[in-house]
């Protein structure tokens, strides 16, 4: 994926797969034929397969390097998971994810920090990997940063993707549990942002006057600009949800800053303009 720069920090998407993923409707309650109608001829072939009628995802993680330290935003899904719910995502042994990083130039050794926006499964897969019997971390240097309310949530879930993706982090030691305004330093630093999980937070990056933020999963797909009150059958809270994606979407518009997401498909990155009263996304082309 080519890369871009934000002042000095240089950001790069790294992929796992993109393809279609679900019909609008079993992502959005409202999304029925008649509500998409109006959006059908910005939504497609872009974001929207024409063939299928389901959304377009890409399943991926930013690879953000500034001077001090190598950083990866989410791990998306992984490979050997056990994952019910999603049985085309247990038992994945597609490395392409991991060729990818090489790709990009950077080893497993050399990430310095993991930030996980929240602990979904498509998320963190990569933050372990299954070696002689043993869940251990994928990345042997880096400290995983974790909300400290996502990672409490997440523990008293205690799903499989807790105890395959998170618990042996914290049992390598590599854990450092946070409040959700953490700053790494003048560069990088969370955001609160709440309703899809307990602790669900955004990644901001600063550099030079410029700016930009990795949404997570506050906003799945471009449709929530034009509804923002549409929160995904899977958020935790979903009006707090939509209450937060407004604020954003509005602060964002305001500001002119880049908007990097997890879900939008490729480019995946791009700005936030008001569109009547509601909001659209323009993307920024690789």
């Amino acid at each position: 994926m080519q890369g871009r720069m934000i002042g000095d920090i240089a950001v790069r998407r790294i992929m796992e797969y993109e393809g279609p993923f679900l019909a609008p409707n079993d992502v959005f309650a409202e999304a029925t034929a008649e509500a998409l109608a109006p959006h059908r001829h910005w939504l497609e072939p872009r974001a929207m397969c024409p063939e299928s009628g389901k959304l377009i995802f890409p399943f991926q993680s930013y690879l953000v390097q500034t001077k001090h330290h190598s950083i990866l935003i989410d791990t998306c899904i992984g490979c050997s998971k056990t994952i019910p719910h999603r049985p085309q995502w247990s038992n994945r042994t597609d490395q392409t994810w991991l060729h990818n990083l090489r790709a990009a130039g950077v080893q497993p050794e050399a990430i310095d920090y993991v930030f996980c926006t929240h602990l979904h499964v498509d998320h963190c897969g990569w933050n372990t990997s299954f070696v002689d019997g043993r869940w251990l971390p994928t990345f042997p240097n880096a400290k995983y940063v974790f909300a400290r309310t996502e990672y409490a949530a997440a523990e008293a879930g205690n799903s499989t993707v807790f105890q395959e993706s998170v618990l042996p982090i914290m049992e390598a030691g590599q854990a450092q549990l946070v409040d959700t305004d953490f700053a790494l330093d003048d560069q990088v630093w969370l955001q609160s942002t709440p309703g899809h999980t307990a602790g669900h937070v955004a990644v901001n990056l600063a550099s030079n006057g410029q700016a930009a933020v990795m949404c997570g999963d506050l906003i799945h797909s471009p449709v929530q600009c034009a509804h923002p009150d549409w929160s995904p059958k899977f958020d935790l809270e979903p009006d707090l949800a939509a209450r937060t994606r407004q604020q954003f979407l509005a602060s964002n518009a305001e500001r002119g800053q880049l908007v990097l997401t997890a879900h939008f498909p490729s480019p995946s990155i791009g700005h936030v303009r008001v569109e009547g009263d509601a909001f659209h996304f323009d993307y920024v082309e690789d």
